[in-house]
């Protein structure tokens, strides 16, 4: 039966709390594969939602959750070697007794003004608006007016219409135009197709002091290091092709965010930074503060990347010294590697500048983590959203970038170790490690560059294989054991949680951009079907290229004649008896 205000050429899509009416064409962006982010924002959001109206004197009321539990999932910390620990919380539950409670789908007085810039088919506000506690307004801002048009429609569909207001306009506009102090929002979240960097100068004007500022980033081919002048005058900062390419494009989209805010004397605290997918994700608050902005020289860092063994290594941008009660700030001394590299006589490749500073706050990271363990029907990405939080809880938070035990190996064209004897490894050194959320074979530790590859050197020796240049040039130093210790297995890996998943479809990625005549452009599938396979039949003999056209000749362009490699044969055109035919 025909569904009531549903037009012709749309379908109901379903995600969360809220029920969206979509046109099957192209006329509006929607990805189903982000529900992920969308769950995860949701999720951040009602915590920052908590934390701030405690302190407005307001709690806020979550459907289905229970008593609160802290997650704590490192062996290390308050004994409780990985399991979770139900912490009774009397005194705050007394205090929230007497507070005035904000449910969801309530306007609340006191509660969080939320901008979305771009926001579609209004599918994230709306469930801001459905599932998120604590809210005062959501805008729901677009330029499309297709997408505005939409967006008013699923508002009264899913009866939010006194929480979410639509908007076409301008992002940046918008943002420029709430710059004083008591027009600012709260919450304001950046979802763009391909870059976000044309809006962050606005966003980190028009977030109030302590909001939190959410940005996600599909132009990853540029962050990581396809593209590295395109970055840099996109993000000030040069991205390169390496293994650690995940996290470093985390941690410039971070060096752009604080460096833009420092221009208004504001600086960013980062909550969480996840890279999953095809894009990444962070979350940070934004403050004032003349004296901290004077301190961001010193969290940024140049990445100095081996092109030949892949050893990196940081040189911060700035020097901070604690003299009595006053900071004293200068330059850094540098560089930290000679040349050649140390390890291979190859040269150095240089990026950066990146935040240097840990990319995640812990202690918000449990908090989240506590309440999506506690209250795992709330979301369809539960148990992804624990395993990605589970693991960021376990990494180490003041190292940046990571190795990868794969290309340890390929380096000296060896079999690659288990993961729980190379870590065991490092372990026996007396250095730390952890895995990382970014990468599956990521390995992220305190240990020098020299140290990982005596412990390689060692275990090549221990399976006879044959030595490679890079072992001949340098005796190993450090008689590695690899022992494997009860600590090398991280607590997240026990428990078998869902950390890096399959992919949910196929051609999953970043789909193609809306049209305003609607219509589903076929370009990226036509690219993905030009080299398709051509792995396959690889071409061993430059005979067989005899067969293949050139290209060259048939613009007219081709200088080489009859000894061109490629076949100067021109293409039969089809005959008006065959167009007929077909």
């Amino acid at each position: 039966s025909p569904v009531p205000g549903l037009l012709p050429g749309e379908t109901v899509v379903k995600e969360g709390k809220a029920s969206i009416w979509f046109p099957s064409a192209n006329e509006v962006f929607y990805n189903p594969v982000q529900e992920f982010n969308r769950d995860l924002t949701c999720a951040v959001l009602t915590e920052f939602a908590r934390e701030t109206l405690s302190l407005r004197g307001a709690r806020v009321v979550v459907p289905g959750e229970k008593e609160r539990v802290v997650v704590c999932l490192s062996d290390e910390k308050n004994g409780t070697k990985g399991e979770e620990a139900s912490v009774p919380q009397e005194e705050e539950e007394r205090k929230e007794a007497c507070l005035r409670t904000a449910s969801v789908g309530e306007r609340c007085e006191e509660g969080l003004r939320v901008l979305e810039g771009l926001a579609a088919s209004g599918l994230r506000s709306i469930r801001f608006a459905l599932e998120v506690p604590g809210l005062k307004s959501v805008t729901a801002n677009d330029c499309s007016a297709k997408a505005v048009a939409l967006i008013a429609r699923n508002t009264q569909h899913n009866g939010v219409s006194h929480l979410v207001q639509a908007s076409q306009r301008d992002a940046s506009m918008v943002m420029y135009e709430a710059r004083g102090r008591n027009e600012r929002y709260d919450v304001i979240d950046l979802d763009p197709y391909g870059s976000p960097s044309p809006f962050l100068d606005a966003a980190v004007q028009a977030v109030s002091e302590g909001g939190l500022l959410c940005v996600t980033c599909t132009d990853m081919a540029v962050m990581a290091g396809n593209n590295g002048e395109t970055c840099y005058s996109k993000y000030g900062s040069v991205s390169i092709k390496s293994k650690y390419c995940h996290e470093m494009a985390l941690r410039i989209i971070l060096h752009s965010l604080d460096e833009r805010a420092n221009v208004y004397q504001r600086y960013v605290e980062p909550l969480l930074s996840v890279s999953v997918d095809f894009y990444i994700r962070v979350f940070v608050r934004v403050r004032t503060g003349q004296a901290k902005v004077k301190n961001s020289a010193s969290k940024q860092a140049l990445v100095y990347n081996c092109v030949g063994c892949g050893a990196f290594h940081l040189q911060r941008m700035g020097k901070s010294m604690c003299q009595g009660k006053h900071m004293k700030y200068s330059a850094a001394t540098g560089p930290p590697v000679g040349v050649s590299c140390e390890h291979c006589g190859q040269r150095h490749q240089l990026g950066g500048p990146i935040w240097a500073e840990p990319i995640h706050n812990m202690e918000f990271v449990q908090k989240v983590l506590a309440a999506v363990s506690g209250n795992p029907s709330r979301f369809g990405t539960s148990k992804r959203i624990e395993g990605i939080l589970s693991m960021i809880t376990e990494e180490l938070e003041d190292v940046p970038l990571y190795s990868t035990l794969d290309h340890l190996s390929s380096t000296l064209h060896c079999n690659t170790p288990s993961m729980l004897l190379f870590r065991s490894a490092l372990l026996h050194a007396g250095y730390r490690v952890s895995l990382s959320h970014a990468c599956k074979n990521a390995v992220k530790t305190d240990a020098p560059a020299g140290v990982l590859w005596d412990i390689m050197r060692c275990w090549v020796s221990s399976v006879s294989l044959a030595r490679s240049h890079l072992i001949s040039v340098l005796r190993c130093s450090l008689q590695a054991c690899f022992d494997i210790r009860a600590d090398a297995n991280p607590q997240s890996r026990k428990r078998h949680l869902t950390r890096f998943q399959e992919n949910p479809q196929a051609n999953w990625g970043p789909k193609a951009r809306a049209k305003a005549g609607g219509g589903i452009s076929t370009e990226l599938e036509e690219r993905r079907k030009q080299f398709q396979g051509k792995r396959k039949c690889q071409i061993s003999d430059s005979s067989q290229l005899k067969s293949f056209p050139c290209k060259k000749f048939r613009k007219g362009t081709c200088t080489y004649g009859e000894k061109c490699c490629y076949s100067h044969t021109p293409e039969k055109s089809p005959s008006p008896g065959d167009a007929a035919e077909g």
